[in-house]
Order: C-alpha cells, then structure tokens, then sequence
C-alpha cells in the first residue's frame, strides 16, 4: 500500500515515515501544503495523511482542490484543531476521517486499516486482502494461493496490491510505474513488464487460477476465469 504523508513538523513527519515504512507500507512525505498537492493530483496512492496546517497551501484547501478534480483517495486530516466545529468542518470539506494530535501510532493503523477497508472492494482482514483463491498478507509479505505460499520482494508486493485495489480493471502503464516506483523514478517501462512476469510466475506456482491480462497500448488487469470484462 502506497501512501502519501503530507506534515510539516519534520520530527513528527520523519517518524511516521520510519513507523510505516517498518509495518510495510511505502510512504512518500512532504512537508507542504504545495507539494502535497502535486503528489496528491498524481492520483497513485491508496490514502493520503493530510496535516490540516501546512505551509504554502492548508491542508483543507489541498484537499478541496483534490475532491475538485476528481481525486477519490481516502484522507485522513491530522491536526492539532480538536474542536467538534473542526472536526464537522474538515468532514464536510471531504476528509474521510480526523485523528487529533498527538495520537498513538496505533490508533493511525487502526484509522488506516478502517478507512482503506470502506475504499477498496476487496476484503481486507487482520492486515490482510483475499481475493478469489488468493490470501495476501502485507505484515508477512506472503502470499498464499490453493498450493502453497511464497514471499514478495517489495516491487512484487507493491504491483499485487495494486491489483487487489482494483480487480478486473485496466490498469494504465503510466499508473503502475507510479504506484509502484512513485513520481521521481526515472524507471523504464521494460521493468514493468519483468515484474508483471514475476508476478505471473509467483500466482502460478501457488496454484492460483487467476490471471494478469495484458491490455495492449493500455495496461494489465487481475482477472478471474470467466470473466464478463475479457478484452
């Protein structure tokens, strides 16, 4: 799961980066109301930690700018603005959730896990997605399919949940090097398509009937047998 921490209080922000980084989660940070903007529009993570005062730009207006152009990522506002007023306010402007500072990390966890859960349409349970024949768990970097499990490398792990977000749909070239090697990788598309292999090698050794298919000139989807979307 790829997230984007927007705080300008660099101790705090640094932190939380080595805290999710060390529960598996791929963070990129800024410390603006500006850049977290910019990162926010590249549309690529699964959901955005949003300080509601940050230089250049607050987190409020970020965010209704976000909404604006159509931007769905799940937001959490972080403040130190408790107020019940503030609370509704941040709601109403699209937050979909407001942790009060200071907070325990494991609270930011369990607010994560419940936002993502109402996002995403695959089934996600004791820090893991299920999906067909497959169980994938972030904590352990293991999947596991009908004959067996395996380990992830890290790019393996972060282009599965890709999928697992968004089963049975195209997902764009463009997107999947964003998700998965972030907006200042300068990667080429070759990379993609040896981990798209990887994968496709990983679910068959497991014994898993699900399939990455290859959209031309377009992308790849995760697809079940039988499916009704077959391009």
């Amino acid at each position: 799961m790829r997230i984007l921490l927007a705080e300008d209080d660099k101790d705090l922000n640094k932190a939380l980066t080595w805290q999710l980084t060390a529960r598996g989660y791929n963070v990129d940070s800024c410390e603006n109301g500006e850049d977290a903007l910019y990162y926010g529009k590249q549309n690529i993570y699964d959901i955005i930690l949003l300080d509601r005062m940050l230089p250049d730009r607050e987190g409020t207006e970020v965010m209704t700018e976000l909404r604006r152009l159509s931007v769905h990522t799940p937001i959490i506002l972080i403040t130190a603005l408790g107020l019940l007023q503030d609370k509704i306010t941040g709601l109403d402007l699209g937050a979909d959730d407001y942790l009060v500072k200071p907070f325990e990390f494991e609270e930011l966890l369990a607010r994560i896990r419940c936002v993502t859960r109402r996002s995403s349409p695959v089934s996600a349970q004791s820090d893991s997605f299920s999906w067909h024949d497959i169980s994938w768990s972030p904590r352990e970097m293991c999947l596991t399919g009908p004959s067996g499990d395996c380990l992830l490398s890290r790019r393996e792990a972060d282009l599965l949940e890709s999928f697992l977000h968004a089963p049975e749909q195209t997902i764009a070239r463009e997107i999947l090097l964003l998700k998965v090697w972030g907006p200042d990788s300068e990667v080429e598309n070759g990379n993609l398509d040896n981990y798209i292999h990887f994968l496709r090698r990983r679910l068959k050794g497991i014994g898993s009937v699900l399939q990455i298919k290859t959209a031309w000139g377009v992308g790849y989807r995760l697809t079940a047998p039988l499916s009704s979307k077959e391009i």
